[in-house]
C-alpha cells in the first residue's frame, strides 16, 4: 500500500465525485454497439409489454419500475433509494461469490425484462459481462454503481494489473458515493420521482457515515501489533485503506486465482512471526485454505483460531440484519475488533448483531 496515497485518500475522502450521467444511457448503448459482436447468448426472450420505453433517457412505464441488479450489496442500497417506486430483483443471492457467477437462463431473461438493470462493475461480475452488453443493445438502460468515482481513488493491485479492484463497497465512505450515484441514475430515469429519490439518499447517507466513523473506532482500537486482517482472498484492500489496517490473504482479487503451496507456507511463516490471534474465513469462499494456514501455524508452536467468518463477496441471508449492506460491513467491523482484542460492542454499530454463543 502506498502510504501517501492512503493518507490523501483518507483526508480527501468527502472528495469523492460522482459524475452526473447526462446522456450515459445513450453512451452505454452507442458501447455496447461499438464492442457488441455475438456474444454467445442465444436470442433474447421477447420483453413483457409492461417494459419501459425509453424515450429520452427517461422512465414512461407503470410503476412500480422493474430494476433487476446484481450482488446484495448493490441490491440493498438500490432498494434503499428506490422504495416504493421500484421492484428490485437481485441475482446473486447470500454466499454466492459473484466473481464466478454465471447467467442462468432465468437471470437472462430477468435482465431482458427489466425496465432498468443496475450493477456494481469494475469486472466484479465479469461472467456476466457478454449478458450486459447484449442488454444494453437491445436499448435497454444498463449502470454499474460505481460509474463516476475518480480513477484517482480507485485501487490498481498488481496481482490484477491493468483493472481496478471491484471492492469498493469495503469503504463505507467510497460505497455512499455509489448511492449518490444510485439516486442520479433513478432521477435521471424517473424525473417526476427525483425529489423522492434524493431525500432517501440524504438520509441513508447520513446513516452511513455514522456506520463509517464507528468502523473506524472500533478498528483503531485494535492494539498496533495485533492489527492485521488476514482473510482467504484479497478482497480487503478498500478496507485496508481506509480503516488503517494491514491485510494478508491466501488467494488473490479474484477467487478464479487458485493458491498455492507457497502462498500458505509464506503466509503461516508471516502469522507465527507476528504471532496473531485469529484470522478469517469468508461467507462466500471455501474455507479450505485458511483451515490450510491454522495447521500450519499451530505446527510451528504458535496458538491461532478462526476469529469469525467475514462477508466479503456477499452479504449475509435475505430478511437479516446481516442481510443488508449495513448489518454486514457491521458485522465485520465488529467481529474483526473483537477477535483481535480491540474494544466493540457486542451487538455492533445498531445493537442488531446476535451475541456469539
Amino acid at each position: 500500500m502506498n502510504n501517501s496515497t492512503s493518507s490523501k485518500f483518507n483526508s480527501e475522502t468527502s472528495g469523492i465525485t460522482v459524475r452526473r450521467r447526462h446522456g450515459t444511457i445513450g453512451a452505454m448503448l452507442l458501447l455496447a454497439v461499438i464492442v457488441g459482436c455475438d456474444s454467445g447468448q442465444s436470442d433474447p426472450p421477447s420483453a413483457s409489454s409492461r417494459v419501459a420505453s425509453v424515450t429520452g433517457a427517461t422512465y414512461d412505464g407503470p410503476y412500480p419500475i422493474r430494476i433487476v441488479t446484481t450482488t446484495g450489496m448493490v441490491t440493498d442500497i438500490v432498494k434503499q433509494i428506490a422504495g416504493e417506486q421500484g421492484d428490485v430483483n437481485g441475482l446473486i443471492g447470500a454466499s454466492v461469490d459473484p466473481h464466478l457467477h454465471s447467467p442462468s437462463r432465468n437471470d437472462v431473461k430477468a435482465l431482458f425484462n427489466a425496465d432498468l438493470v443496475i450493477y456494481s462493475g469494475l469486472m466484479l461480475e465479469g461472467r456476466m459481462g457478454d449478458t450486459f452488453v447484449s442488454v444494453g443493445r437491445s436499448g435497454k438502460p444498463v449502470f454499474p454503481v460505481t460509474e463516476g468515482i475518480d480513477e484517482k481513488y480507485l485501487l490498481e493491485p498488481p496481482s490484477f494489473a491493468g483493472h481496478w479492484d471491484p471492492h469498493v463497497w469495503m469503504d463505507v465512505s467510497a460505497w455512499s458515493e455509489c448511492v449518490e450515484n444510485v439516486a442520479g441514475i433513478l432521477s435521471d430515469f424517473d424525473p417526476p420521482h427525483a425529489e423522492l429519490y434524493r431525500s432517501r439518499c440524504d438520509a441513508y447517507r447520513v446513516e452511513l457515515k455514522q456506520l463509517d466513523d464507528y468502523v473506524r473506532g472500533v478498528i483503531s482500537s485494535i492494539p498496533k501489533t495485533q492489527r492485521v486482517l488476514v482473510t482467504a482472498h484479497d478482497a480487503f484492500e478498500y478496507f485496508s485503506r481506509a480503516y488503517d489496517i494491514e491485510i494478508r490473504s491466501v488467494q488473490g482479487l479474484s477467487t478464479e486465482s487458485e493458491a498455492g503451496v507457497d502462498d500458505v507456507n509464506r503466509l503461516v511463516e508471516y502469522i507465527a512471526e507476528r504471532r496473531l490471534k485469529a484470522i478469517f474465513v469468508e461467507s462466500s469462499v471455501p474455507p479450505k485454505n485458511i483451515q490450510a494456514v491454522v495447521e500450519g501455524v499451530r505446527q510451528k508452536g504458535v496458538d491461532i483460531h478462526i476469529g469469525g467468518e467475514l462477508f466479503s463477496d456477499a452479504m449475509g441471508v435475505a430478511g437479516t440484519y446481516e442481510g443488508t449492506y449495513i448489518g454486514m460491513i457491521d458485522h465485520n467491523a465488529t467481529t474483526i475488533a473483537r477477535s483481535l482484542g480491540g474494544e466493540a460492542p457486542e451487538t455492533g454499530f445498531q445493537g442488531k448483531l446476535k451475541p456469539v454463543k
